[in-house]
């Protein structure tokens, strides 16, 4: 599972990554065992693939969320044997996969999320296999996966016990079906998609790479930072720029109050450089603090300031033009443990122990602000995901079924060193252009910017750790996929099913030891 991860080229392996757990859940008896088996599999996949998430200001948090993600990968394989030792091997198989895609559902949704390893996701270096994700998102993935697993598994199987290579003529044709059959679905539905002629628009994305941990924080440096950005800004842009991509927290690093950001030297100075590109906007990444007044609900991630004046920190994005209209929003998908203390509402004593990775420690808040920049002179309403939000496909979903026509990235990957966090964090926005069929525009402080076509493509990717500045002419799409318009029913489809099943094994159960009971 490790080696099939992007950003590995055997992404195949992925397709009997899973058989040896088909095989022990079958052969060991002993629940103690199985489980640490299971532990000890999932940590070695979590490890090789998402061992950088260690690069932090406290290394070990990297050794605990590596673990804890293996300990609730086993949940779902220890339901399916619980499961399996009551029903019949078809139907426990049918429980395994609507186990998992339930946990990959929860461990969507919950505030302990970390959907880096979702099944789906193995796919994003090759979008030429999963262009159907149009219609699935990565849930199809993720169901495409274990079912090979199961084939590849059953066809094994057959084979200790058949003489020979009969068993490839009975049963080996199964699994090469379930692998064709969507190559070819993928390919039928990009040699079936049309081009558009929706009028395109001008964005510059810059990459300024400034070192996060050294400078970017560091005090009295925002205003030359916004020198810089300003200087590579001027490079590329001319009378036919429409929007202008800076990363994560390019503004206001140290943070500035919601209703003072017109008055702030870094927002008159970029006033001043858009008076000579007035139908120009600048989406950029900013850290900011919104003040509650007293008649106001004040939320658990609150913080007080001389004993009386509440507030929020946010890491938001916001989008600058020639008016006074700033338009801000929040990020809602916050990193556990780094920007947002887990149910902290329960756990109030320990809303300040999130790593400081953004310039303002403790956690962040999650008041909503505007859910996308509306632009209507433009037609083209923005969706920024702020760095791991861009993990969520059903959440970018719901944002293109509000309006979105044109995703951004702003991000700030520098914290993970020159590592595969980078590298894989690239590859998962191509899977969310894939599914809203939207162009992608990422701003990444160290990199990797680019733009990524609708299918998935690539366009002009940046070296990592190299200051860049890069223009392409996008074009804003209005139409809603399959997926955009129902993944909020499909998503929960797996979750549904869990419940009804679990009620099934519960029944079954009861049944069975009332029979035991007459007899």
């Amino acid at each position: 599972m490790w080696a099939a991860w992007p950003s590995s080229p055997l992404t195949f392996l992925v397709f009997i990554g899973l058989v040896p757990l088909l095989a022990i859940t079958d052969r060991v008896k002993d629940g103690r065992v199985y489980f640490g088996l299971l532990f000890l599999a999932f940590w070695i996949w979590n490890t090789g693939s998402t061992w950088w998430v260690g690069n932090t200001t406290v290394p070990a948090s990297g050794i605990f969320a590596n673990a804890f993600n293996a300990l609730l990968m086993t949940i779902p394989w220890w339901g399916y044997k619980r499961t399996r030792a009551r029903v019949d091997r078809v139907t426990g198989y049918f429980a395994l996969i609507i186990y998992w895609l339930t946990f990959e559902y929860i461990h969507q949704q919950w505030e302990l999320s970390w959907p880096w390893l979702t099944l789906g996701n193995v796919f994003a270096m090759r979008p030429g296999w999963v262009q159907w994700y149009e219609y699935t998102g990565t849930m199809g993935g993720s169901l495409w996966v274990l079912l090979m697993n199961i084939l590849v598994y059953q066809a094994w199987r057959r084979g200790q016990h058949e003489p020979g290579w009969f068993f490839l003529w009975k049963d080996g044709w199964k699994p090469l079906l379930l692998l064709l059959f969507p190559l070819a679905v993928s390919y039928f539905v990009i040699t079936a998609e049309s081009e558009t002629t929706e009028p395109s628009k001008n964005v510059v994305i810059v990459q300024p790479n400034i070192d996060p941990y050294d400078e970017k924080f560091s005090e009295g440096a925002a205003m030359d930072q916004l020198h810089k950005f300003l200087a590579l800004t001027k490079e590329k842009t001319d009378s036919t720029t429409r929007f202008i991509i800076w990363p994560e927290t390019a503004l206001f690093p140290s943070g500035a109050w919601e209703h003072l950001l017109n008055d702030q030297p870094e927002v008159m100075e970029i006033r001043a450089f858009l008076a000579q590109h007035p139908r120009a906007k600048i989406v950029t990444g900013a850290s900011t603090f919104r003040r509650y007044l007293p008649t106001e609900d004040v939320p658990a991630t609150a913080r007080i300031m001389n004993g009386e004046i509440y507030y929020d920190a946010f890491n938001s994005s916001i989008e600058i033009d020639t008016s006074l209209n700033i338009q801000i929003y929040h990020k809602a998908k916050l990193v556990p443990g780094v920007e947002l203390t887990p149910y902290m509402r329960y756990l109030p004593f320990m809303k300040k122990l999130a790593l400081n990775m953004g310039g303002i420690s403790g956690s962040y808040g999650l008041t909503p602000g505007v859910p996308l920049f509306f632009n209507p002179d433009e037609q083209c309403n923005i969706f920024t995901a702020i760095c791991y939000e861009s993990v969520y496909g059903d959440f970018v979903a719901e944002k293109v079924r509000e309006g979105a026509n044109l995703l951004v990235v702003c991000t700030n990957d520098g914290w993970w060193g020159n590592t595969e966090g980078h590298r894989q964090h690239l590859q998962y926005a191509r899977l969310r252009a894939i599914e809203t069929r939207r162009w992608v525009a990422r701003s990444a402080n160290t990199g990797i910017s680019c733009f990524i076509t609708p299918r998935g493509t690539v366009i002009d990717p940046q070296p990592y750790w190299e200051a860049a500045v890069i223009k392409h002419a996008v074009t804003p799409y209005y139409h809603q996929t399959f997926y955009v318009k129902y993944s909020g029913f499909t998503a929960k489809a797996p979750l549904i099913f869990c419940i009804l099943l679990v009620a099934y094994t519960i029944i079954l159960r009861v049944i069975r030891r009332q029979h035991v009971e007459n007899i």
